[in-house]
């Protein structure tokens, strides 16, 4: 494994920091925060840089094709440079749950119907698979897909739904045959202004509150069997091929948020003083920093390590997991150490310093709980 960087490469994650410091506007991240409010023309500018296109061959996107290592360098500059913790997991939400499932396995009118426009941030889409009885055991599901002339009708609700109020799109999984139990998952892309397809407000929740979800229920609604992605009853099979490219992308960008975290919280330890001295003089202090960079350090290098195996057509299954439930921990943690650091500055919400907290436990929970992550890591070591 190589990751020595090219200049290119460089000089496009520092292209995606400028872009995100410059233009991603922040001055209303507080109450765009605390009114849970999606920033549309963030979303667009993003598409206009180009990266909703990071998952999409250049077929389909109109851009020059980036290798998956790149995404993953400058979805991590994206982290950065740009405070909204909400809008990069959306972002990495839409590109590889959504997106990514359709360049694998979607038709070619597929491809070419949905593609173009959610690269340019024309359409949004959503991911959605888990009910109310059906999370961590997502394959229990009961939401149904009944033939019908020429399509299926669905029956059934989706929760916990990232992006759902203001999606056009959902990947659904449904159960053509509950007999079946797993094998018997579809998948269907469900455009969410169909009959019989409502989808709730937006739900109130601790953290990411920038990106807003619901639920989405289905009432006999029809899809079209042109809209079904793979064949029937290879819904599971699809989510768990999906599934490794997600764990080892979608915290990528907390990635680059924890480094700039490291970075401001050794300059608040450096200028506070206390006692006649800065408080970085004080092992207390300076040990939560040394854990911090261990942290980003580690989570670095597994992030790189799953990229590459991913890049490299390898089976990342024990691996991804690990990242994962590394990155997605570590992220809480430094955040903690974070506010600890900053004492009652770290407290209030001027600085930013809590929301990052806040926003970090989603990350424990969704795309596979820590606990599930140890679960499959234990299971693939064969205990």
């Amino acid at each position: 494994m190589n990751f020595s960087w090219t200049v290119e490469q460089l000089d496009l994650k520092k292209k995606t920091i400028t872009f995100a410091q410059q233009q991603l506007h922040n001055d209303d991240l507080i109450e765009r925060d605390r009114h849970g409010l999606f920033s549309f023309e963030n979303w667009r500018k993003c598409a206009d840089f180009g990266i909703q296109s990071l998952s999409v061959p250049a077929a389909y996107s109109g851009r020059n094709e980036i290798d998956f290592l790149t995404a993953m360098l400058m979805m991590e500059g994206l982290g950065y440079g740009c405070r909204d913790n909400g809008l990069t997991f959306a972002l990495n939400a839409q590109m590889w749950t959504v997106q990514l499932p359709i360049v694998h396995f979607g038709t070619p009118e597929q491809k070419e119907k949905f593609l173009p426009p959610l690269c340019r941030g024309e359409m949004i889409g959503a991911h959605a698979v888990t009910e109310l009885e059906s999370g961590s055991d997502a394959f229990s599901m009961k939401t149904l897909a009944n033939k019908d002339d020429n399509g299926y009708r669905l029956n059934g609700m989706k929760r916990f739904v990232s992006l759902a109020p203001v999606a056009n799109l959902a990947l659904v999984f449904a159960s053509t045959d509950l007999a079946l139990g797993k094998w018997g998952i579809s998948a269907f892309l469900v455009e969410l202004d169909s009959p019989g397809c409502t989808v709730s407000p937006m739900r109130e929740k601790m953290g990411l509150r920038t990106v807003p979800y619901g639920e989405i229920t289905f009432e006999d609604c029809f899809v079209p069997a042109s809209n079904r992605i793979g064949p029937e009853g290879a819904g599971a099979s699809l989510s768990n091929h999906s599934l490794e490219w997600e764990r080892c992308s979608i915290l990528a960008s907390h990635l680059g948020a924890m480094e700039r975290q490291l970075e401001e919280t050794i300059a608040h330890a450096k200028s506070r003083q206390q006692f006649g001295q800065p408080i970085g003089r004080f092992q207390s202090v300076s040990n939560r920093i040394a854990e911090m960079k261990l942290r980003l350090e580690t989570s670095r290098l597994l992030l790189y390590k799953v990229a590459w195996m991913k890049e490299n057509g390898q089976q990342a299954m024990i691996d991804s997991a690990l990242l994962k439930l590394h990155l997605s921990e570590s992220f809480v943690q430094s955040s903690l150490d974070a506010v600890r650091i900053h004492g009652g500055d770290g407290y209030t919400t001027e600085l930013g310093i809590e929301r990052d907290l806040r926003d970090s436990v989603g990350g424990v929970i969704y795309a596979g709980t820590s606990d599930i992550q140890r679960n499959i890591v234990a299971r693939l070591l064969g205990v």
